[in-house]
């Protein structure tokens, strides 16, 4: 029992970092440098196209991890996007969550992806034909006294960070262990044979490494991120939201690991079938789950949802009204400067996300919808294979 124990922890760390952590701080560094190169244009361009504002909120949502719609919440405050768009934003993000389902199953990430644009799109815009936008916005620079200027939201400063020569080395480490990672996960989607022992030990240190920033350095290195971006904090910051997302990962994988093992009390076969009857057993409950999970902020309990989902263990009916449901880290911004606020935003879209979950879970008991994405997603196998 021990032994299997100690396999699954070691699987688990090794999953984390190589099957999806690897994927995350590439896309999250790619993002996080474009946007450092352009800073301030794309601002002033979503001030200006207000008609279009929650289809610009709902695209920016859909970019995986948290940073487009974060990037979101501080212009309402500001005036410069409507409610509508903010509501439309986090419709549209799958958080971090977004990670999992991209290295375990595009296809799914692309058609659910696909569904709450749709849905985000039409209820942010149905949102801004009413006045609750300006309301909650009056409401909040009457409390107030005046709505702050989006640049002092956060300080500035022009003074660039100054790393010990360890932390440097240590923060270059990470985004070095990440490419080989990176390469090691790539070959691994390619089905290309790699050296075992070398992803279990890249894999181990990734996740132990992540697990450390998170319970020892996290706050010591968001406070050098203080200020005016540069190349240095934009590296810090992603290593600090790739390490986040990494933890949880591991957390929610061996959280299913063991799951399994207790259901099957020591047997992992038989956990598997015990935990895949009940689920299924489960049925249109599934839904209501998805959307009631989508009510905690933060990208954690995402995470492990789709996790579950990556196993089999849900319906992509419950995967679809968990993706509208959720609001992932981008609440927590606008919870900060404004609770009113952010329960209107989140609240809101419950309704439309039980509407699609049920919706879609209709179409896969009476059209063999499940059968379909099976066939579409051996196809888009074959091609890449």
């Amino acid at each position: 029992m021990l032994a299997e124990l100690v396999e699954l922890l070691l699987e688990s760390a090794e999953g984390a970092f190589i099957e999806v952590g690897v994927f995350v701080g590439a896309i999250l560094l790619i993002f996080a440098l474009i946007d450092l190169r352009n800073e301030g244009k794309f601002i002033g361009y979503i001030e200006k196209s207000k008609g279009w504002q929650p289809l610009i909120g709902s695209l920016l949502g859909l970019t995986p991890g948290c940073g487009g719609a974060i990037f979101v919440m501080p212009l309402f405050f500001k005036g410069s996007v409507t409610f509508g768009t903010v509501v439309a934003t986090l419709m549209a993000t799958m958080g971090d969550s977004a990670f999992v389902l991209i290295a375990t199953s595009p296809l799914h990430w692309l058609l659910v992806s696909v569904l709450s644009l749709l849905v985000a799109v039409i209820t942010g815009y149905g949102v801004d034909r009413t006045n609750l936008g300006s309301r909650i916005l009056e409401k909040y620079r009457q409390a107030v006294g005046t709505a702050p200027p989006l640049e002092q939201l956060t300080p500035k400063s022009e003074t660039a960070v100054k790393l010990s020569q360890p932390l440097t080395l240590f923060v270059w480490f990470f985004w070095g262990l990440l490419l080989v990672g990176l390469v090691l996960g790539i070959m691994d989607l390619a089905q290309v044979d790699a050296n075992e022992l070398l992803g279990l030990v890249i894999g181990i240190t990734g996740t132990v490494i992540s697990l450390a920033i998170m319970v020892f350095g996290r706050r010591y290195l968001r406070n050098l991120c203080s200020g005016e971006k540069n190349l240095t904090k934009t590296l810090i910051t992603n290593l600090i939201e790739t390490a986040f997302v990494i933890t949880w990962v591991f957390v929610g994988y061996m959280a299913y690991e063991l799951i399994v093992l207790g259901a099957g009390s020591g047997d992992y076969a038989s956990g598997e079938m015990v935990i895949e009857s009940l689920l299924l057993a489960a049925g249109i409950a599934s839904v209501f789950v998805a959307v009631a999970v989508g009510i905690i902020p933060g990208c954690g309990p995402q995470i492990i949802f789709v996790s579950l989902f990556a196993q089999g263990l849900v319906p992509f009916a419950a995967l679809a009204a968990n993706a509208v449901s959720q609001d992932g880290d981008a609440l927590f911004p606008i919870l900060a400067m404004d609770r009113p606020s952010a329960i209107w935003a989140t609240f809101i879209n419950k309704l439309p996300a039980l509407a699609l979950g049920l919706g879609v879970f209709w179409l896969e008991r009476n059209f063999n919808f499940g059968q379909l994405l099976e066939v579409g997603t051996g196809i888009i196998e074959k091609i890449f294979a």
